[in-house]
């Protein structure tokens, strides 16, 4: 009875990550699986912040240095797309990511949050080694 219970494999958690690098090596002509997840919530607003907007496309996500943590995230309404950038349509929302800025958002959800504490798109980022309070900042190594 007991070596049934711990033969059993714990299912394993897969993150986006873990599929970008499986279908790195594969050999496969699938469509590669986007780098970063944007919730229903996400999607929602940002296609009502950008039905506000005269030539705004989608949202952009950024990274840049400074922050409480070192590293902080920027948004802004992405017009053009940039030959280096990153398109992600998911729910009916673009979201664009600079080259630079990919490696940091690879993996994340992009989510919105609406509370008590005030109205904010939420990244919740597996590979960010701590965060700080204000939810915009982090740290990367």
């Amino acid at each position: 009875m007991f070596s049934k219970l711990l033969s059993r494999k714990k299912k394993e958690e897969r993150s986006d990550a873990d599929a970008l690098i499986d279908f790195a090596d594969a050999s496969t002509t699938d469509k590669a699986p986007d780098p970063f997840h944007v919730t229903e919530a996400a999607a929602k607003k940002i296609k009502s912040l950008i039905s506000e907007e005269k030539d705004a496309t989608g949202l952009r996500i950024f990274v840049q240095g400074g922050g409480c943590s070192g590293f902080q995230y920027g948004f802004a309404f992405a017009e053009k797309l940039e030959d280096d950038d990153t398109n992600v349509n998911q729910h009916g929302a673009s979201v664009v990511v600079d080259a630079m800025s990919y490696q940091y958002v690879m993996g994340a959800e992009i989510d919105y949050k609406d509370d008590l504490q005030g109205a904010s798109f939420v990244i919740r980022n597996p590979q960010a080694t701590a965060t700080c309070g204000c939810g915009s900042s982090f740290a990367y190594g």
